[in-house]
């Protein structure tokens, strides 16, 4: 189910707005606005510095200050741009090219917002080992939102997000169950390669915190390291 059929979405972001067009009769779901990337982007907007709150769990993990960053699956830079405005400005949004006119429509649309054309690229997921190179990987934050639908993908999608994330970095993930077999295989893939904690939902923007959308943060287990809890069983 799409997050809303409205041609076009508003995402507040500190003192910007977002203004996100998405194409619902396109045959690509990249092209519409899912809710994942929103939850995402306001969960960092809650948190990250300058938050009020002094006791921040999560001072370190979204400071963005000098980090650089990748997004996959951008679809219409929802995630990406709203991160951009938190202070991720080294990034660059990612996906096929069957959805790169609404990704360029959108970092165009939003320019003025920006300040400046954010970077994009095209990645196939099956292909990214050879595109790494010209990605000039490892990075400090993946970013990746509700990318996880078919069980194909899910193998190319988490090697993609081993070879590109720093020993040392993140995977933000906004994560929603599309396929229960995606489902299955993506977490037993993961877990393999992550240790993987889940926010808890209160700390999510109380505005957008849908039920049925997570976030997750990623970080690649240590050879000889501590070993982690099990996957979800739902999500």
């Amino acid at each position: 189910m799409k997050f809303t059929d409205s041609p076009v979405i508003e995402l507040p972001v500190r003192t910007a707005v977002l203004s996100l067009q998405q194409d619902n009769g396109s045959l690509h779901v990249g092209t519409s606005v899912w809710p994942c990337s929103l939850v995402l982007v306001k969960f960092a907007e809650r948190w990250a510095p300058p938050s009020p709150d002094a006791q921040n769990p999560y001072a370190n993990l979204l400071d963005f200050h000098g980090k650089r960053a990748v997004e996959l699956g951008a679809g219409c830079g929802a995630a990406g741009m709203g991160l951009y405005l938190l202070g991720l400005t080294d990034i660059v949004l990612t996906d096929i090219p069957a959805v790169m006119p609404a990704l360029k429509h959108n970092l165009k649309r939003n320019k003025p917002v920006l300040g400046k054309t954010v970077k994009h690229a095209i990645v196939h997921w099956n292909k990214a080992a050879d595109q790494a190179k010209s990605l000039s990987p490892p990075y400090d934050v993946v970013v990746a939102t509700d990318v996880v639908y078919i069980e194909e993908t899910v193998g190319p999608l988490v090697s993609t997000m081993e070879a590109l994330v720093k020993d040392d970095g993140v995977v933000l993930l906004g994560y929603q169950l599309r396929s229960p077999e995606a489902h299955q295989l993506f977490w037993e893939m993961c877990e393999r390669v992550f240790v993987i904690e889940k926010v808890p939902h209160q700390d999510l923007h109380p505005d957008y915190a849908y039920e049925e959308a997570d976030v997750f943060v990623l970080r690649k287990k240590q050879k000889g390291g501590p070993t982690q809890d099990a996957a979800p069983d739902s999500v």
